[in-house]
């Protein structure tokens, strides 16, 4: 008899340390990631005018792959620079990224070859460059038309 009190003991206090384990998870939080800034851009209208950004670059596989996901806001003189190792059509998606985009494509002579204007946060769709392109300059949406930015414009960035 004492040996069945001994083995259902065991076992309820087993059954009970498994279910506290599964209660036990542990939750995930995604932390807010801060502007760093690497660099400067200035984009030289035709008309003369410059606009000048303080610019993360992103010139990592990671960082393309990231690029400004899980951000909340950025400055209006904020933006981020892919750098890119060849010049090819490029195509990039919303996913994780909670803030409206203007997409700024750009050639190997630092010339604005095309926009994706007011890309929508968290969407997946596809915004293709349409042409071949080695830099990507993602801005806060609507910046593009403030600013009257063409096709042709031109760029130069330090860091």
């Amino acid at each position: 008899m004492c040996l069945k009190r001994y083995i259902f003991a065991f076992t309820l206090s087993l059954s009970l340390i498994l279910s506290a384990c599964k209660d036990d998870k542990k939750a995930i939080t995604q932390t807010e990631v801060a502007f760093k800034k690497e660099g400067e851009l200035d984009i030289f209208k035709n008309d003369s005018t410059q606009v000048t950004f303080d610019i993360e670059i992103a010139d990592t596989e990671y960082e393309t792959q990231t690029g400004l996901m899980y951000r909340s806001s950025m400055k209006p003189n904020h933006g981020m620079l892919f750098v890119f190792d060849d010049v090819a059509p490029r195509s990039f998606y919303m996913k994780n990224t909670k803030i409206a985009l203007d997409l700024i494509f750009i050639d190997e002579n630092h010339k604005i070859v095309s926009f994706q204007k007011n890309a929508k946060p968290l969407d997946e769709a596809s915004l293709p460059s349409n042409v071949p392109a080695k830099y990507v300059l993602e801005i806060n949406a609507g910046l593009v038309d403030k600013w009257a930015i063409a096709v042709g414009d031109s760029i130069s960035y330090k860091n």
